[in-house]
C-alpha cells in the first residue's frame, strides 16, 4: 500500500523522523499522544510558530522518532488561531508522517480530516480511536475497506485501554522504515484549496466500510444526562461536585504537608546546617533563610497540588466538564460570554497560562479578548497553595473546606461581574454562535489520570522553581539590608510601610504587603517569601500569622491575592495571545483596581458590622 504523497517537495532530511498528530477536539488525540510518549513529553518552542507545542522523542523500532502534538481543530482550512497554528506548522516544518486521529463513533462527521490530509500530500496513518465506544453504539467498521478508499493504513484502536495500539504503532514504524532516506513532506495547501469537498465526497469515502445500526441502543450517557443536565438540578449538582473536590483536597492534601515538612526539617537539621556550619554566618543565613526555607515551604504543598490536578483530570476526562460548559452557557450569554469561556475558566484552575492559550478556539476576537480579561480571576493552583496556607493558619479546621470553596465561588462571581460590565463595550461585543460537542461519559483510567496529573505537576514545578528561588533571594536581600536593621527597618519593611496608605484600608500589614509585591512575579513565591520575611519555618510562620492577622484581614488578603495580577508569565501570555500592549496594560490595570476595590468593600463592611 502506498501511503506516501504522489509528489513530494525536495527538502532536507530530518535528523530525526518527525511524526505529527492531528485530530479534532474530543477524539482522544492527547490521550493517544500520552500513551505513545508516556511521561517524556515536553513543551517546546518552534521558530516561526507563535505558540509552544508539546513534543517528545522516543525509541520506536530501535530508532529515535519525534512526535508532535498539534492543537485539536475541526478544519485544516479554518481560520481560528489554532487552525492557523496547524497550517503554519505543516507549511514550515516538513513531516515524515502524520497520524490522523478520528473518533470511531463519530466517523461520519470526522472523515473530512483524513481526506484533507490526503489532499495536502502528506504521508499518513489513520487511527480510529475509541473503537470500544463505536462497538457499544452498534457501529461496524471495516478498516481494510476504509484503507482501500483512503489510500492510507487504517487501524481501530482504543488509546484509553491500549486495544489495537501495538499493531497501529507497528504500522507507524513500518511506514517510517519504508520512507527511510526519503525527504520529509511540506503540506501542499494550494491543492487542498483547489479541491471541493461535498457531502457526497464524505459519504463516498465511507461507503461499504461503515455500517450504522437502524436503532441506536440506549446509552448510560443519556440516562445520566437526564439528571446532570437537568435545568434545575444540573447547576447545584455541579457545584456540589466541585465542593467535594475541594473537601477532598483539604482533608487529604493538608495532612500531607506535615509529612513533607518533617522531611524538609530533617534535611535542614541533618544535612544543610552541619555543612554550612563551616561557612561564614552570612552564607548560612542566605542559604537557609534566603533559599531553603522558601523552597521547603513550597515543597510542602506538592502533594496537595498533585491531588488537585488528579481530581481535575478525573472531572475533565469523565466528560463532565463539557456538561458544565453546556449548563453555564445560558448564564454566560447574559454577560457576553458563552460555554467555551466557562471551560477556559475551569482550565484556569490548574494554571491561567494554558487557559489563556485555549481561547484560540474562539474565532470572534471580542469574545476572545473578554475571555482573556476574566480568565486571570480563576483560582489557579499557585493561589490554592497560598489560600490553604493562610486558611489553615487563621481559621478553625472545621471551617477550612467551606472558606476555601468560597474563594472558588468568588472567583466565578468576580469573573461574571467583570464580563457583565465590559461586555457592554463595543470592543467586547460578541456575535459568534456557540456549538459544543458533548462527549459520552467515560471512566478515566488510573494510567491516564496519573499521566495528566503528573504532567501538570511537572509543568507547575518547572515553571515555579526558578521564580521561587529568584523571589526568595530577592526577599532575603530586602529583609536583610541594611545589615544593622531588623524587621520593618529593613528595605523590605520600609517598602511595606510606604504602601500602607493603600494597603491598610484593606487590612493588609507591611509583612503581607511585601509578600504580595513578590507575588506579582509568581504566586508560588508568596508562601516562600513569607518564610523569608519572618525568617521562620512554614510552621512557625503559620503560628505567627495566627497571632497577628485576624480572620477578616486574612480573608481580605486572600481576596486581593485572588483578583490581582496572577504572575508575570500570565501577563506575558496575555500580551502574546492578544498581540496588543494596550490590552495587556488594560488587563493589568483592571486586575489591580478590581482586587483592591473588592478587598476594600469586604474589609470595611466587616469592620462596620463589628468584626475585628
Amino acid at each position: 500500500m502506498n501511503c506516501c504523497a504522489p509528489e513530494e517537495k525536495l527538502v532536507p532530511l530530518n535528523s530525526v523522523p518527525r511524526v505529527a498528530l492531528i485530530g479534532q477536539p474530543n477524539t482522544g488525540k492527547s490521550m493517544l499522544y500520552n500513551r505513545i510518549t508516556g511521561a517524556s513529553a515536553y513543551v517546546g518552542n518552534w521558530p516561526g510558530i507563535t505558540v509552544s507545542l508539546s513534543n517528545a522523542r522516543i525509541k520506536l523500532a530501535a530508532r529515535d522518532v519525534e512526535f508532535v502534538d498539534l492543537p485539536g481543530i475541526y478544519d485544516l482550512e479554518g481560520f481560528s488561531d489554532d487552525e492557523r497554528v496547524v497550517a503554519d506548522f505543516l507549511k514550515t516544518y516538513p513531516v515524515d508522517l502524520v497520524i490522523v486521529v478520528v473518533n470511531a463513533s463519530q466517523i461520519d462527521r470526522q472523515i473530512l480530516m483524513p481526506l484533507q490530509v490526503r489532499q495536502l500530500g502528506l504521508p499518513a496513518v489513520v487511527m480510529l480511536n475509541m473503537a470500544d465506544e463505536a462497538r457499544k453504539a452498534g457501529i461496524e467498521i471495516d478498516p481494510a475497506a476504509l484503507a482501500a478508499r483512503l489510500g492510507v493504513p487504517v487501524h481501530l484502536i482504543s488509546a484509553k485501554y491500549g486495544e489495537g495500539f501495538p499493531e497501529a504503532m507497528a504500522t507507524v514504524a513500518t511506514v517510517l522504515d519504508q520512507r527511510h532516506g526519503t525527504p520529509p513532506v511540506m503540506a501542499d495547501y494550494d491543492t487542498l484549496r483547489g479541491t471541493l469537498m461535498t457531502e457526497d465526497t464524505l459519504a463516498e469515502a465511507l461507503r461499504g466500510s461503515v455500517i450504522y445500526p437502524e436503532t441506536p441502543p440506549k446509552s448510560l450517557t443519556e440516562r445520566l444526562d437526564r439528571w446532570l443536565l437537568h435545568p434545575i438540578l444540573g447547576l447545584p449538582l455541579f457545584f456540589a461536585v466541585m465542593l467535594c473536590v475541594f473537601y477532598l483536597v483539604w482533608s487529604i492534601g493538608l495532612p500531607s504537608q506535615d509529612w513533607v515538612g518533617e522531611i524538609t526539617d530533617w534535611i535542614q537539621a541533618r544535612i544543610l546546617e552541619p555543612v554550612l556550619a563551616f561557612g561564614p554566618a552570612w552564607l548560612q543565613n542566605f542559604a537557609i533563610n534566603g533559599i531553603w526555607l522558601g523552597v521547603a515551604t513550597v515543597a510542602s504543598f506538592v502533594p496537595l497540588i498533585m491531588l488537585f490536578f488528579f481530581c481535575m483530570a478525573v472531572v475533565e476526562d469523565s466528560g463532565y466538564l463539557s456538561r458544565a460548559a453546556y449548563l453555564m452557557d445560558t448564564w454566560m450569554r447574559r454577560v457576553g460570554l458563552d460555554g467555551r469561556s466557562f471551560v477556559m475558566q475551569m482550565m484556569g484552575f490548574g494554571c491561567n497560562v494554558p487557559a489563556l492559550m485555549g481561547t484560540r478556539v474562539m474565532r470572534s476576537r471580542p469574545l476572545r479578548l473578554l475571555s482573556m480579561l476574566i480568565i486571570p480571576f480563576s483560582l489557579c493552583s499557585a493561589r490554592l497553595a497560598v489560600f490553604v496556607f493562610i486558611i489553615s493558619a487563621v481559621f478553625p479546621a472545621s471551617q477550612g473546606p467551606l472558606v476555601l470553596f468560597s474563594f472558588y465561588v468568588v472567583s466565578f462571581a468576580a469573573a461574571f461581574l467583570a464580563a457583565a460590565v465590559f461586555s457592554r463595550s463595543r470592543q467586547f461585543k460578541n456575535s459568534e454562535p456557540f456549538v459544543l460537542e458533548l462527549p459520552p461519559y467515560r471512566v478515566p483510567t488510573l494510567r491516564q489520570v496519573w499521566l495528566r496529573g503528573y504532567g501538570e505537576l511537572r509543568e507547575f514545578l518547572r515553571r515555579a522553581t526558578s521564580f521561587i528561588i529568584l523571589g526568595s533571594v530577592g526577599v532575603w536581600f530586602l529583609t536583610n539590608f541594611p545589615t544593622d536593621a531588623e524587621g520593618l527597618n529593613t528595605w523590605g519593611g520600609q517598602l511595606g510601610q510606604a504602601l500602607q496608605p493603600i494597603m491598610a484600608p484593606i487590612g493588609i500589614d507591611p509583612h503581607l504587603t511585601l509578600a504580595l509585591i513578590f507575588g506579582f512575579i509568581a504566586k508560588e513565591v508568596v508562601i516562600g517569601s513569607l518564610s523569608t520575611i519572618y525568617a521562620m519555618s512554614a510552621g512557625m510562620v503559620a503560628h505567627q500569622i495566627s497571632l497577628t492577622v485576624s480572620p477578616v484581614a486574612a480573608y481580605s488578603f486572600c481576596l486581593f491575592c485572588l483578583l490581582y495580577t496572577p504572575c508575570l508569565t500570565t501577563v506575558a501570555t496575555v500580551k502574546a495571545e492578544s498581540r496588543s500592549w494596550g490590552f495587556m496594560l488594560f488587563s493589568l490595570g483592571v486586575s489591580l483596581v478590581y482586587a483592591w476595590g473588592v478587598a476594600f468593600i469586604f474589609y470595611q463592611s466587616a469592620l462596620l458590622l463589628g468584626f475585628k
